[in-house]
This record gives C-alpha cells, structure tokens and sequence, in this order.
C-alpha cells in the first residue's frame, strides 16, 4: 500500500497498487437494491436490506454476459474500482460487470449504517448469507438468472467458493482468487488473535461506542500479515519504524463492529460444512468450471485448503510465489491476465 491509511482502508485486498481508473468512470456510480428483510441462516432478519453495487458495461438482452465481483473483507466497490482496475481482465464492451458490496463493508446493510439494528444490534451473517443477499439481488432486482462469471479477491475469493455451492448452476465460471473453500488452521490463528485484540480493547467497549474507536493493535495486526518479512524489510528500513507505529496510533480506521462482523463470517465459513466437513464430498457436487488462484507466500490466506481443492477439482490452479504474499493478485501481472482471459473465453 502507499500508505497505512490505504491499507487499514482496504484491509486484507489482495492488490497494492493504485492503478488507473476505468475510462468510463462515473462518481456517482454507486447503486443500490432494496430487498426488504433478509433472512439470515440463522434464522434472524437482517431489517430493510440494502446491497450496494456499481456496474461497467451492457446488459444483454438474454440477461447472461454478467459477470459478479464480490468486495474484499473490508473494501467496498468503490475500493475496487479505485484500485484494482477489474476492466484489465474484464472486457466491459462484451460483458456486464457488476462488483457488489458485501455485507458489513459500510455500504450494503451493515453495523454501521442500519438505523433499527445498529452496531452490535446488528444480526451476525455468514459468508453464505451473504452469497444469498447477492443471489436474492440479482434475481429479483435485476432480472438475471444465469451468471457469465464469479470472480473475485480474498474474501470476495471466498465468496466465489460459496457460489459454487450454493448456486452449482448459477454460472459455468468461477475464478476465486486468495481465497479459501474453509479457513486452515493458522488462518483460524491469525484471525483468532485479531478478532480478541478487537474484544478486548476497551474502546470497542463489545461494539457499543458513539465514535468510531482507534486500535492501534488490530491495525497493526493487519499490515504484519498483509506481505511478507522480505517485503516489510526491504520497503520499510529500520529507522523508519517509529514513523510508521505514529501513524498506526493516529490512523482513522474503518467502523470496528463492520470488521468484526465480517471476521467473524469469515472464521465460521466452511463450503464443506454441510458434506461432513469433506471437500471430497464437496468437489462431487461442483458443476462450473474453477480457475483458482493462490498466493504461495500468502500469511492472510493460506493457500493450502485451495490447492487441495483444485486438485479433488481437476481445476487449473495458478501459484503466485513472491514476497507481495497476500498482496500478489495484481492484474498487471500478464500470465494471470492471460489465465483468467482464456477462463471467460472458454479456452480449454
């Protein structure tokens, strides 16, 4: 990232780099489709339900050159269309993009902007509440009921993996990208730590709080993982640091209860949950078409419950192996441009 602030801002993205901003954009491009009360899996209802999303390119008339980019845990579709420049691999002049804000991101209905169940009165999602939000969007709001493609970057990635199988035939395509099908054991590790620093800071106060709290540690937590020793070493130099611990304790964070909620999704997602806990099992059942990708040095998102998975698949698996770890997924790198490019042209 530029900087610290960018990078509490986009959390765990798996893209550093600003890039250049889609030729077509618009500012006032955000968008929004009111559900009503949403159902949640856990039985509780999510009140005046609303999903945000921004769209590049045409609709067609049989309503299936859409292709679904879900946010990255904490980023939002203006993130996206900010800093990762989806049009790079996406060619807007033949389909539809639509990249849609996950729960908890700020922008759909979250802790931080419901006004009947706000902060901690909100009710807990899972990754595939969220999945369905989508599905219940797409379908009843915007009139499509077959997908050209799902594709998207670490959490988004996981939600990719939940299309999969909540919807089998949704779509014929699906490019998770450092994403996980389930959180591996040091993922749970990793996530474990940051979700207690957040419970135990006294200014997150279990969510109730009237402004929205610095915490340093959580924030810290999150750049620690967010590349590699070698990277962190050769970009940041030793006398550097105490500038850099200055603006993690003054940094203006994104809303707390938000990146609970979503971590707490992402800790408590398993695709197998529901084939007693066997991807085997899982991959029987899958019916699109998988291009997975991973990060080899990836500390967020280990890569290893994903590699698995494309081999019980067959799916063509991509590893990309530098010091960026979770960070590595840059769409300027032109064999994955290529790899995904070939996946939406249905080249073998």
């Amino acid at each position: 990232m530029k900087n610290i602030l960018l990078l509490i801002l986009v959390l765990c993205c798996g893209i550093c780099n600003a890039q250049q901003a889609d030729p077509d954009y618009m500012p006032d491009r955000q968008k929004y489709a009111d559900i009503g009360n949403f159902k949640l899996e856990s039985g509780a209802e999510i009140l005046d339900c609303r999903i945000g999303y921004r769209t590049y390119g045409k609709l067609n008339e049989g309503k299936n050159n859409a292709i679904l980019f879900p946010t990255w845990f904490g980023g939002t579709s203006k993130d996206i269309e900010r800093y990762t420049a989806p049009w790079d691999v996406i060619d807007t002049t033949r389909y539809f993009l639509i990249i849609i804000d996950a729960f908890g991101d700020g922008v759909s209905s979250s802790p931080s902007n419901s006004k009947n169940q706000h902060g901690p009165n909100f009710p807990q999602f899972s990754i595939r509440d969220i999945v369905a939000g989508q599905h219940e969007m797409l379908t009843k709001k915007m009139g499509i009921r077959h997908l050209y493609a799902v594709m998207g970057i670490s959490m988004g990635g996981t939600q990719t993996f939940q299309w999969a199988v909540s919807y089998p035939s949704f779509t014929e395509r699906l490019i998770p990208i450092v994403g996980s099908p389930q959180p591996s054991s040091y993922d749970l590790m990793y996530y474990d730590i940051f979700r207690k620093i957040i419970e135990t800071d006294s200014s997150f106060n279990h969510g109730n709080y009237k402004s929205n709290p610095i915490i340093p540690a959580a924030s810290m937590m999150l750049e620690f993982a967010s590349t590699t020793p070698d990277h962190k070493t050769r970009v940041m130099s030793r006398d550097s640091f105490a500038v850099w611990q200055q603006k993690i304790d003054t940094a203006t964070a994104p809303d707390w209860n938000n990146t609970y909620y979503q971590l707490n999704a992402i800790i408590g997602h398993d695709i197998a949950r529901d084939y007693d806990g066997s991807l085997k099992q899982v991959a029987a059942h899958i019916r699109a078409r998988m291009l997975i990708v991973v990060s080899r040095q990836d500390h967020m998102v280990n890569p290893i419950p994903a590699m698995v998975f494309a081999k019980l698949l067959s799916a063509k698996l991509v590893m990309l192996n530098n010091e960026l770890g979770h960070e590595a997924s840059d769409f300027e790198n032109m064999e994955l441009q290529k790899d995904i490019r070939m996946m939406l042209a249905d080249v073998p």
